[in-house]
């Protein structure tokens, strides 16, 4: 049974056109906890790392890896963000999270590492942190920081 079937059929997997598919933030950690081969990649840019904060994943003792989607302050593609993933994950059965601020980009990243050959490529759905509220704010309504799990700030 290959990684891909282990996670699609043990955790809740919502069906994505292009990828495995979208977890929740509460999912992921879990796949994370019980898959130590699983990365939790995180697609922003360096300045959303600097001042909105980063997962934390300590207490798995491990980091999540840092690859822009998107170069600021350009905001233009990537060009070697396949090549930086392929190059730090030779094993393409790896169970690959993306996560990003809403979900968008981290699921065109997951789009991209599919193509690539990646079997478990995973969309953190609402992303670190969430859609936006009532009043034109984020994180209180979805996503890694409203879920309660564990992110800093530096």
């Amino acid at each position: 049974m290959s990684k891909d079937n282990k996670i699609a059929g043990t955790y809740e997997v919502s069906p994505a056109a292009g990828y495995a598919g979208d977890v929740a933030p509460a999912t992921a950690w879990k796949i994370l906890t019980e898959h130590k081969d699983a990365v939790l990649i995180d697609v922003r840019t360096r300045p959303e790392w600097n001042f909105v904060g980063l997962p934390d994943l300590e207490p798995l003792a491990r980091k999540p890896a840092l690859v822009e989607w998107q170069v600021f302050p350009s905001m233009q593609p990537n060009p070697d963000f396949v090549t930086a993933l392929s190059g730090a994950f030779a094993d393409k059965d790896t169970p690959l999270l993306f996560l990003c601020r809403s979900g968008a980009r981290s699921a065109a990243a997951a789009k991209a590492m599919t193509a690539a050959g990646y079997s478990t490529c995973l969309n953190v759905a609402d992303g670190f942190e969430g859609p936006l509220n009532a009043e034109a704010r984020r994180g209180a309504a979805g996503g890694w920081k409203a879920a309660g799990l564990p992110w800093r700030q530096t």
